[in-house]
């Protein structure tokens, strides 16, 4: 009978144990969910979006008009814009900008590079 209550009294005391691992663990866990919740989102950025075509009309450090696929794009131009190579009309560009309510901010000015036409014609010849 005495080895009977030892092997029981052991049993109980084996699953309070473990029983007792296992809720240390969870209490753990949840703070680790709460952390992992997304807090208060915030504002995303405008999106940049970009457009390309021939320059129209230029005003440096205020405005570049394009013509892209027939029709004409008016921006204006944010101070810390960044202008790559030489805007001039005529030239093809392309114009990173964003939305600020009814206008279009450009926020990057490129201009493509004229390839000569030596290569142009050499690329037309190796594709033959």
């Amino acid at each position: 009978m005495m080895k009977r209550f030892l092997i029981v009294l052991v049993a109980l005391l084996a699953l309070v144990a473990f029983a007792g691992g296992v809720v240390a663990q969870e209490k753990k866990a949840e703070p680790a969910k709460a952390a992992d919740k997304p807090k208060a989102e915030k504002p995303k950025a405008p999106k940049a979006l970009k457009a390309s075509g021939a320059v129209v009309a230029y005003e440096a450090g205020k405005t570049i008009k394009i013509k892209a696929k027939d029709k004409e794009l008016a921006f204006d131009i944010a101070a810390d814009a960044k202008i790559k190579g030489e805007v001039k009309e005529g030239a093809k560009v392309t114009v990173a900008y964003k939305k600020d309510g009814d206008k279009m901010v450009a926020t990057g000015i490129t201009v493509a590079e004229k390839k000569p036409k030596a290569e142009k014609k050499e690329k037309k010849e190796e594709k033959k």
